[in-house]
């Protein structure tokens, strides 16, 4: 998830200061690495668009906050896929299966906002009654880890968080990674505008793609941007709209504050996993 920025100043999603809050994590506004040719052709050859491509410790996110990392892209991408481009909330071919089931959360090296956030984030899921709900450990075996990465505003964006899909075997994506960068979130976060943000990539995690993902431009402004299939499919959810959904919580562009389930969002959540 991504948010727009006026040079330094905050314009608009988050994916991921936290100076007040982050641990062991020097805030910088370095010039982001550069992508290679050959990177950029693999990410390309896997379903996702190369502009806008950040790289980060163990891999690269693209779109704004799908994070793939070095050895997915060595790997064939295989499965159906299954594009209709409208409006409507979309998941990927695969799902969380083995259900019902809890699924553990841990952050780690993370401050208090993010801790809070984390427990927001669960609430809202566990408050539909879905067949799969989430709880926050401090200790043992995690489904999914939340951690830190630290990267600053580049092409008038600044990612807020980070995650993936889920695998072929039914588990849920593995890593939430959120931005730890002074411009992300401010020197004191707010906790339900954080938690909105881990709303939305544990929603990566379960297998929803953006609601705008034909048209980031939606929520993100600028050029009209199709994510595609990515590989990972693009799979209308029945029930819900064919038309524009402003509040959506899987736009691919934050607000910039509390952003929550919508009526449409239940509906498709329901659909997958009541």
């Amino acid at each position: 998830m991504k948010k727009q920025t006026l040079g330094v100043l905050f314009c608009l999603l988050a994916v991921f200061a936290m100076v007040s809050c982050q641990k062991n994590v020097k805030s910088t506004d370095a010039t982001p690495q550069a992508v290679s040719e050959d990177v950029l052709a693999s990410i390309k050859a896997y379903g996702f668009s190369t502009s806008d491509v950040h790289a980060v410790n163990g891999g690269y996110i693209v779109e704004g906050d799908i994070f793939l990392t070095k050895e997915q892209l060595s790997q064939k991408v295989s499965g159906p896929t299954l594009q209709v481009a409208k409006t409507e909330q979309y998941r990927t071919t695969n799902l969380v299966t083995g259900l019902p089931r809890v699924i553990k959360v841990y952050v780690t090296g993370l401050g208090s906002a993010f801790i809070a956030g984390t427990d927001t984030a669960i609430a809202r899921y566990n408050a539909l009654g879905l067949r799969i709900t989430f709880q926050r450990i401090t200790s043992g075996t995690a489904d999914i880890t939340i951690q830190g990465f630290n990267q600053g505003p580049s092409g008038g964006y600044i990612t807020l968080g980070s995650s993936g899909f889920p695998t072929s075997g039914g588990a849920p994506y593995n890593l939430i990674q959120m931005n730890t960068n002074s411009q992300a979130y401010g020197s004191n976060p707010n906790v339900l505008y954080v938690g909105s943000v881990i709303q939305h990539e544990i929603g990566h995690c379960i297998g929803m793609r953006h609601t705008d993902y034909m048209n980031r431009a939606y929520s993100c402004g600028g050029t009209a941007t199709n994510e595609g299939t990515a590989g990972v499919g693009a799979i209308q959810i029945p029930g819900t709209p064919s038309t524009a959904d402003p509040n959506s919580w899987m736009l691919a562009c934050s607000n910039g504050g509390n952003r929550t389930f919508n009526a449409n969002d239940i509906i498709g959540l329901n659909y997958l996993y009541k």
